[in-house]
């Protein structure tokens, strides 16, 4: 038996400088604790390939090392983590990728940098951390790095770092800002009483009037000159010049006048000594000011393409900007590319391809945003298929009832986010998000599919609401995933809005139907100017991040109001009549189960059963029962009789199987099964038993086997859509630490360990076999904020 990965969404983190582009032409970003690896050119489109699992808390930088395949075992990634470590990887080599482990700070580390020294080939790693100190790392063995020096900031924290060698003396210099508006120089030499060569501060650039968030540098083209570029919220990039001297004859100041200011530009120098005991003279000069941006610049990136230097620039106002020097030697902005419109705050990053002929921006959202230049036009960037994913932990998922086709995901990012297979002509098929129902004001919890166009979900608010698909998704979603049949699209294409909006200050999707013609407009003056961005969009790739935002949107066509807390557990029957619903509570009648006609869309009864909160609802898939789970370590089971559902068996609260808060449930697929899990660890299967005696209906069900892990908690219980070969059940087992679970109910034998690497690296919330294909699929959710679609192989 084995599994493979076919999807995986993940958001980058919110951080900067948490992305960079590989010159193996992958793609390295931080999700959540853990570092994911994706392939921009995958069968002509994107896919994550990998995730490098090996942190404890969130990644806040990852950086590629450049030109160290070489030493110390191939590391090639470097990464901090607010679990206070650097983690050095070797992503080449198929096993554990974790190669060394950096400890010694004692906060988060926020900045890295490597460099490979040319004389040593030895690798030197630059580490800045909210700790307020930068610490210097080199190999002192095969299998140890050690720190060599200690940077005391004081109280300053590190924003960015920078290593590279000097021309002609081959000494390592470090550039670093905190949170001031200089960046600081510092030259690592031997002074003459020392016995190691340390970093010592040698010159402080000053120009900023703000923090100073990127740096980068590059070797001038045929020079010996190097250009560090640094960016600033002063919404400003400077460019300094390094070039060696052969003497330290200071040259002439001059003045010139930008944005009717006075700035002199000065040059100045500085001497190293380097190892052999010789003295070299490096002189530092303003190069250029460059001014485009209106809001905070956080990174910028250089790149070398057909000979000539270019500078990208990402900044928090929504747009990137590569910036390339005239014949005169003049920088000015070459292109300009980013957002329009949405609700998005910018760009935290961007980096060049390693060819410099695409550029990708990660923004506030986690999103992605990726430009190639056209081959036949030069000059003109057209956007890119791009993968993205849920920037909050993913709590609830569901599959299309219909077909299949799709899952949809709701996170407490305050989105809804529908994954679907695109399928092209030649037969490729990528995973990719085509929707995003809604965008919400509160964190999402719960959410059940009544069909394929009707979605139903709860926040933590005490509504729930009810959204149909608008015609104009229908149609691109038809598009995309080759869906030939389907009369329930047919009818909304007929009569639905086109799409939907959500206006200033509100929380409810709005209906946005076709614009009408000014001679047949009849609208109150009141309604002329519509507060929207949607416009109807023919697609024929996957949207991008702004398409996804604006023009995907379900409109809402319904609330439910009844319960007086936040809402917790949501479940629809099979034919989309009933929809359960439960809330957080603590008492018997907070905790009362409430059922929904959705033809009327009113309470039609009031199940009572538990004493503390619901944490999960299922319905039977014949629709005959409906099972509930609970915070009081307690299941209740209701069966329909005539047009109502009665209870008739509920678990013990004291002398049950489960001794802990039970979390999850599930039914097999003949509705014979069910199966529960609770934090003590246990999953238990429950089989039907005699249902009548003398005419008296008795407990329905009873315990079909009990699977037992130590020191674990259940967090997500599902069966498979049909038996295996030997005619035992498939049952999928997520659990707290991350790891997924495949089991044959009988004697509950192991098939398969999903390992965190290729599962979640936080808790599991929810797993869900895919309806209607040959072949068992399986998605799955995690507070890591991971959704994943697996193949299943027997």
């Amino acid at each position: 038996m084995s599994v493979e990965t076919i999807y995986t969404s993940a958001a980058c983190n919110r951080t900067p400088d948490s992305l960079d582009w590989g010159p193996d032409g992958l793609i390295y970003f931080a999700a959540n604790n853990a570092i994911a690896v994706f392939d921009p050119k995958y069968h002509g489109s994107v896919k994550i390939v990998r995730t490098l699992i090996g942190h404890k808390a969130r990644v806040n930088t990852v950086h590629v090392v450049r030109d160290g395949s070489e030493c110390h075992g191939g590391i090639n990634l470097l990464s901090g983590s607010d679990d206070g470590t650097c983690i050095l990887w070797n992503t080449k080599q198929d096993g554990g990728a974790v190669r060394f482990i950096l400890k010694g700070h004692t906060k988060g580390v926020t900045a890295v940098d490597a460099l490979v020294d040319t004389a040593t080939n030895n690798l030197i790693v630059a580490t800045g951390s909210v700790d307020s100190s930068i610490k210097l790392w080199q190999a002192t063995a095969e299998s140890t790095f050690e720190c060599t020096q200690t940077i005391d900031l004081r109280s300053g924290l590190t924003f960015a770092m920078k290593l590279f060698c000097l021309p002609r003396s081959n000494a390592v210099m470090l550039a670093y800002t905190t949170d001031t508006d200089v960046v600081k120089l510092c030259v690592r030499q031997k002074r003459t009483d020392a016995d190691e060569a340390t970093f010592e501060p040698v010159e402080q650039l000053k120009g900023h009037c703000d923090w100073v968030r990127g740096l980068d540098c590059i070797q001038l083209p045929d020079s010996e000159d190097w250009l560090l570029a640094s960016s600033s919220q002063d919404t400003f990039i400077r460019l300094w010049r390094i070039s060696p001297r052969a003497s330290l004859q200071k040259q002439k100041e001059f003045k010139e006048i930008l944005l009717e200011e006075d700035i002199t530009l000065e040059e100045r120098t500085f001497t190293v000594r380097a190892a052999d005991g010789a003295e070299y003279h490096y002189a530092l000069s303003l190069e250029s000011v460059l001014q485009g941006h209106e809001g905070w610049v956080y990174g910028v990136h250089f790149c070398i393409r057909d000979g000539k230097l270019h500078l990208l620039s990402s900044s928090i106002d929504k747009s990137l900007t590569v910036w390339t020097p005239s014949e005169s030697g003049v920088w000015v902005e070459s292109v300009r590319v980013g957002e329009v419109g949405g609700s998005s705050l910018g760009f935290y990053g961007g980096k060049f391809s390693p060819d410099g002929s695409s550029i990708i921006g990660h923004g506030f959202q986690g999103s992605f945003h990726l430009w190639r230049e056209d081959a036949e036009q030069p000059g003109l960037w057209k956007p890119g298929t791009i993968l993205g994913g849920h920037f909050g932990g993913v709590r609830d998922l569901a599959w299309d009832p219909a077909g299949g086709m799709y899952v949809v995901t709701l996170s407490a990012d305050q989105t809804t986010r529908i994954h679907a297979p695109w399928s092209r002509p030649e037969g490729e098929e990528t995973w990719h998000e085509l929707g995003r129902p809604q965008v919400h004001g509160y964190d999402m919890q719960c959410l059940t599919l009544l069909s394929r166009y009707r979605l139903a979900s709860a926040a933590e608010e005490k509504i729930i609401r009810i959204f149909q698909a608008p015609s104009n998704f229908v149609q691109n979603f038809r598009a995309l995933c080759g869906v030939v049949t389907d009369p329930e699209g047919d009818a909304v294409v007929e009569s639905n809005p086109m799409g939907a909006s959500v206006p200033s200050l509100g929380l409810s999707n709005k209906a946005v139907f076709e614009v009408e013609t000014p001679e047949t407009d009849s609208r109150h003056i009141k309604d002329m100017y519509p507060e929207h961005y949607f416009s109807p969009i023919a697609l024929e790739s996957p949207p991008a991040e702004e398409t996804l935002m604006q023009n995907t949107l379900w409109p809402e066509i319904q609330k439910l109001y009844g319960h007086g807390n936040e809402l917790y557990a949501i479940a629809s029957s099979p034919d989309g009549a009933l929809i359960a619903s439960g809330c957080r509570a603590t008492s018997t009648d907070q905790a009362q189960i409430l059922l929904w006609d959705t033809a009327s869309w009113r309470v039609v009864q009031q199940l009572t059963a538990h004493q503390l909160t619901v944490t999960q609802l299922a319905f039977a898939p014949d629709g005959q029962h409906l099972l509930s789970v609970s915070r009081d370590r307690t299941f209740s089971v209701f069966r329909r009789v005539s047009s109502a559902f009665e209870l008739v068996m509920r678990s013990d609260k004291t002398k049950g199987v489960h001794t802990r808060i039970i979390w999850c449930c599930d039914w097999s697929h003949d509705s014979k099964r069910f199966a529960t899990g609770s934090r003590d660890g246990k999953v238990v299967a429950w089989k039907a038993a005699n249902e009548e005696s003398n005419g008296v209906a008795v407990a329905p069900f009873e315990q079909a086997g009990v699977l037992e892990l130590k020191n674990e908690s259940i967090t997500a219980v599902a069966f498979g859509r049909r038996k295996l070969s030997d005619g035992r059940y498939l049952v999928a087992v997520g659990l707290e630490s991350g790891v997924i679970k495949l089991y044959a109910l009988g004697q509950w034998d192991l098939l398969l360990n999903i390992s965190e690497d290729q599962a979640h690296h936080l808790t599991v919330k929810r797993l869900s076999f895919r309806p209607h294909v040959e072949q068992h699929q399986l998605a799955s959710c995690g507070e890591d904020g991971l959704v994943r679609v697996y193949s299943i192989k027997l």
